[in-house]
């Protein structure tokens, strides 16, 4: 496995990112545009992609949240490379870049219903925290939150 740094400009991210979405599309059904809106990579300067064989196989983002908390976002594997602990990799290398660029802890919401990367955080030493900003009162999303 490769790891690399890139930014939601490249092409390898942008695929990772609409299978994610494709996905997630099944996934949410027509909760799924809900979450949409928040999931804009344009401006996404910090992304990660994981290749296998030089096959693009996992990503992972994360942009500034607050002034010391990054909020990590685009998390997906393709399930051709999954149980590979490729997704627990991409977390840690998301964690290391932003310790880097000094921040101090991270954030993320995902879904009751994704049970694997519930599995990933909580064994990468996330901690459930109550759902924050427009994840607030959504019954379905799940908020984390990690000192880094």
């Amino acid at each position: 496995m490769k790891i690399q740094r890139t930014d939601s400009s490249g092409r390898d991210f942008r695929d990772l990112v609409q299978l994610l979405d494709a996905d997630l599309a099944v996934r949410n059904g027509e909760d799924q545009a809900f979450y949409s809106q928040f999931n804009d990579i344009d401006l996404i300067k910090n992304c990660i992609v994981a290749y296998v064989d030089e096959t693009p196989a996992a990503c992972g983002a994360f942009k500034k949240f607050e002034d010391d908390t990054v909020e990590i976002k685009r998390m997906y594997t393709h399930p051709d490379f999954r149980k590979r602990g490729l997704a627990t990799a991409i977390v840690k290398e998301l964690e290391q870049w932003a310790k880097e660029l000094n921040y101090k802890k991270a954030v993320l919401e995902t879904s009751l219903e994704q049970n694997e990367a519930l599995s990933v955080y909580e064994k990468s030493g996330y901690i459930r925290i109550p759902n924050y900003g427009q994840y607030n009162g959504i019954e379905k999303s799940v908020c984390y939150e990690k000192t880094l």
